[in-house]
């Protein structure tokens, strides 16, 4: 186990030295094209040719800028190997730290005065450092990705216990699959839970007769423990046992079953005490996600006329019945209301659906068929595109709905919810959400309601912003609808 740690420590430091190195060798690149684009192009302002000078003069300030940026990477952590990582996050941390080693940059230079300093070099410069090493991490999230759908890299993980803590667990693997953990299976010592998936996760039975089974059986390289504290002998006992193999372990602490991004922890006095933080879409925040909405479905209503009125006209021209599909939907906190879609199957579609229960793919509540005979020609292709669910607009400008949010469900799939999967009606149903990214109808019902659940705990306007950007190309080249 020593040796195992050593070696880990040791591929840590290299791995780290390295991704440093060819970030240096990636600003000074930057500062080359910056100094050919401010002095060979002369880009919207010309150079005094007083004032031209060559790269070599300003290699002592290459230097500080280099050295400014790596220290600001290093300060905010930019360093940190994280098994997670997503572009969206670094080119933001590369934007925060680029922009901070360049204002002191610029700062030390305005001090000093250089007779043939030219600031706007240094805002190049900036600029040009974003884009080559927002290109790299694009690279290298892409290759890291590509290598664990081979299974290089992939930690190979079992869950114990089948509560609200292990579904956390799980709402994380399913909502960041980028940090490349696979999750075998779980156990419980309830029967019930002990026996029942929850979407890809399998389960494994209870504890005592089959986790030592398996760990002797399969690689395994963690285990997580979300048993509950008064569960504590048999923690300890999974611990040494584990340790004894070889196998890695965690331990998610419940503390009563509330999850840990519910926790806010605050001192008076310096006594540190901890409360339950309300839903993130609450207040302030309820009222800017509103406002935001409102902003984009009146933009969208106003662009998408013309084609909203030419899908309406095929739509009438190519089936009889009425262009809109209007069907009840469970909205916030259980309200029904009515969502209206583009019609994309024939005018009877609801009357055949019980004759066509056999052919359901989907699991749970869920009735999705991949070659729906319901669907017409044109329909096809405006669920390809999701173009069948522009009229939701309308929804979202009245309030029933949200840009970003679950999936709505009817009411027939509501009736049938487990009492964990209606923690999704908390908030606002949404035209796109975090499971329409991650998989859209590739997954299952446990799976998607895994990601809503996380999609509410974990709200922010950047996690808004990340969704509709990740919702474009998804959209254009149709993955995963039908």
């Amino acid at each position: 186990m020593r040796h195992r740690l050593e070696a880990l420590r040791k591929n840590y430091y290299v791995t780290t030295l390295l991704w440093m190195v060819s970030d240096i060798f990636l600003i000074n690149v930057a500062f080359v094209l910056a100094y050919w684009v401010r002095y060979d192009l002369q880009l919207f302002r010309g150079v005094d040719p007083a004032f031209d000078v060559p790269y070599r003069v300003y290699l002592p300030f290459v230097v500080l800028f280099t050295t400014l940026l790596m220290l600001v990477y290093r300060q905010a952590g930019f360093y940190h190997i994280r098994r997670q990582m997503s572009w969206f996050d670094e080119i933001y941390a590369i934007i925060n730290g680029t922009a901070t080693g360049t204002i002191i940059t610029i700062v030390i230079i305005f001090i000093y005065r250089p007779a043939f300093y030219s600031r706007v070099i240094f805002i190049y410069a900036a600029v040009l450092s974003v884009v080559v090493l927002g290109l790299s991490r694009l690279l290298l999230i892409r290759v890291i990705t590509h290598m664990r759908r081979r299974g290089i890299g992939v930690r190979r993980v079992v869950i114990v216990g089948a509560g609200e803590v292990a579904r956390a667990v799980m709402r994380a693997v399913v909502a960041n699959p980028e940090a490349g953990f696979e999750v075998i299976g779980f156990f419980d010592d309830n029967p019930l839970k002990g026996n029942t998936d929850i979407g890809r996760f399998k389960a494994m039975g209870n504890i005592a007769d089959n986790l030592m089974a398996l760990l002797e059986h399969e690689t395994v390289d963690e285990v997580i423990i979300t048993l509950p504290w008064q569960y504590h002998r048999k923690i300890m006992s999974i611990m040494v046992q584990c340790e004894r193999k070889n196998i890695r372990t965690r331990i998610v602490p419940d503390l009563f079953q509330i999850t840990l991004n519910r926790m806010q922890i605050e001192e008076i006095a310096g006594v540190p005490m901890i409360s339950i933080k309300e839903v993130g879409i609450s207040g302030l925040n309820q009222f800017i996600k509103r406002s935001i909405d409102i902003f984009f479905a009146t933009l969208g209503l106003v662009s998408f006329a013309p084609l909203m009125g030419l899908i309406a006209l095929i739509v009438k021209l190519e089936s009889p019945g009425p262009v809109l599909f209007p069907q009840e939907r469970v909205g916030k906190n259980g309200r029904c209301f009515t969502l209206y879609k583009f019609r994309s199957m024939v005018e009877d579609a609801e009357a055949l659906k019980e004759t066509l229960a056999d052919l359901n793919e989907a699991d749970g509540p869920l009735f999705k068929i991949k070659e729906d005979p319901r669907r017409t020609w044109l329909g096809k292709w405006l669920r390809k595109w999701s173009l069948d669910e522009l009229p939701q607009l309308y929804n979202i400008l009245r309030g029933d709905m949200s840009m970003v949010g679950p999936r709505p469900p009817i009411p027939t799939e509501v009736a049938q919810y487990k009492e964990w999967h209606k923690r999704r009606l908390d908030v606002s149903p949404g035209l796109t959400g975090l499971w329409q990214v991650s998989g859209r109808s590739g997954l299952t019902f446990d799976e998607m309601a895994l990601l809503d659940i996380y999609y509410i705990e974990n709200w922010s306007l950047g996690l808004d912003a990340k969704i509709l950007l990740q919702t474009v190309p998804r959209v254009i080249f149709g993955y995963g609808a039908y």
